[in-house]
């Protein structure tokens, strides 16, 4: 017999908490085995109960939900979905906090209004794949805190120099994203594009809140605006493909690629298409298969690319796809990429 899924709910809204412990023990595969009503308790009950996944609101008394993950991720990891509204902007970046300090995942809060139960199917499946993912320590700084000495890039002809940066990612990678680009000075001299998977509604307020964590400026590209020099960091906008085509980035609204959109898969399709040995292509961490033949295509076109390692990989899903393929040049700890990066963008024959 399969051992159940053993969650700890924490949510200060007494109401939300019973719904939710409701919608979960319906399910013969899961097993509530305790209830927090603020952060410290939440705290408290994982390091006592070692539950396989904490649901865990973002407003709560006490100590807060993005306090709550950041010590559960330090001293007892677990998979940790964040349950919150989405319709607060202040909620919203305390979520991309969490996502940040290792949550994995991110469900919107019961309206009261969901039609056919798929509210409640969303949160039991969304609880079982997330109890399968294998989390790492995530203490805030501490790979920061090390010394970043990215090997040396493959030997090469005559290297082209570069027009674009461009990054792609799933599950874990916000964390992975701002760690990346805070290694970047603030006149990094690539655009760099960028596309994140982000649960809906929860995607729209993303890049405010990475712009407010960066000297590199970030905001969603618009449709039909050049691709220029000193741009800072260009994303995807939730419910779009981006897509670069003569010069000039597209927002496409095509159908969905491996159930994505935006996928990283159609912006790194692009790129090799448009800009061949000229773009740089790195796939971080996430689920799935996005990216993978995508990332193969820039390097088949000449392109430089690279892939996150599995040692500090969230979910090493979307990497390994990569790696499997041979469409990463170079696969670099998380620690390591973005001084690559800089080392990359620099013209040929000078040091960054």
């Amino acid at each position: 017999m399969t051992a159940r899924v053993r969650v700890l709910v924490a949510e200060d809204s007494l109401t939300i908490r019973k719904r939710l412990v409701e919608v979960l023990s319906h399910d013969p595969d899961i097993a509530v085995v305790g209830e927090a009503e603020n952060g410290k308790e939440a705290i408290e009950l994982c390091e006592r109960l070692r539950p396989d996944v904490v649901t865990l609101d973002m407003i709560m008394p006490v100590m807060t939900g993005v306090a709550a993950t950041e010590h559960i991720m330090a001293y007892c990891p677990t998979p940790i979905l964040v349950v919150s509204a989405s319709t607060n902007r202040g909620e919203l970046y305390r979520t991309y906090d969490a996502l940040a300090a290792g949550a994995i995942d991110v469900l919107d809060k019961p309206r009261g209004d969901e039609l056919d139960a798929a509210w409640e199917a969303r949160l039991r499946a969304t609880v079982k794949l997330v109890s399968r993912i294998k989390v790492i320590t995530h203490l805030r700084g501490r790979l920061a805190a090390r010394p970043a000495t990215a090997p040396p890039p493959s030997p090469a002809t005559e290297r082209v120099p570069l027009q674009v940066l461009a990054l792609g990612g799933s599950t874990g990678s916000p964390g992975a994203v701002v760690e990346i680009l805070r290694a970047l000075p603030r006149d990094f001299p690539l655009p760099v594009l960028l596309v994140v998977h982000i649960n809906e509604p929860f995607g729209k307020a993303f890049a405010e809140w990475l712009d407010a964590q960066l000297s590199v400026r970030v905001r969603y590209a618009q449709d039909g605006e050049r691709l220029s020099r000193g741009a800072g960091v260009l994303m995807a906008p939730p419910g779009r493909h981006l897509v670069v085509e003569r010069g000039m980035l597209r927002l496409d609204d095509g159908p969905e690629r491996l159930s994505c959109k935006p996928s990283v898969d159609v912006l790194f399709s692009s790129l090799a298409r448009a800009l061949g040995p000229a773009a740089l292509g790195c796939l971080l961490t996430g689920m799935g298969k996005d990216g993978a033949e995508g990332l193969l295509a820039m390097r088949r076109a000449g392109a430089p690319t690279l892939a996150q390692d599995e040692a500090t990989s969230v979910v090493f899903g979307m990497p390994r796809e990569a790696i499997l393929l041979g469409a990463a040049e170079r696969v670099l700890a998380l620690q390591e990429i973005g001084p690559a990066l800089v080392e990359s963008a620099a013209p040929p024959g000078r040091a960054p």
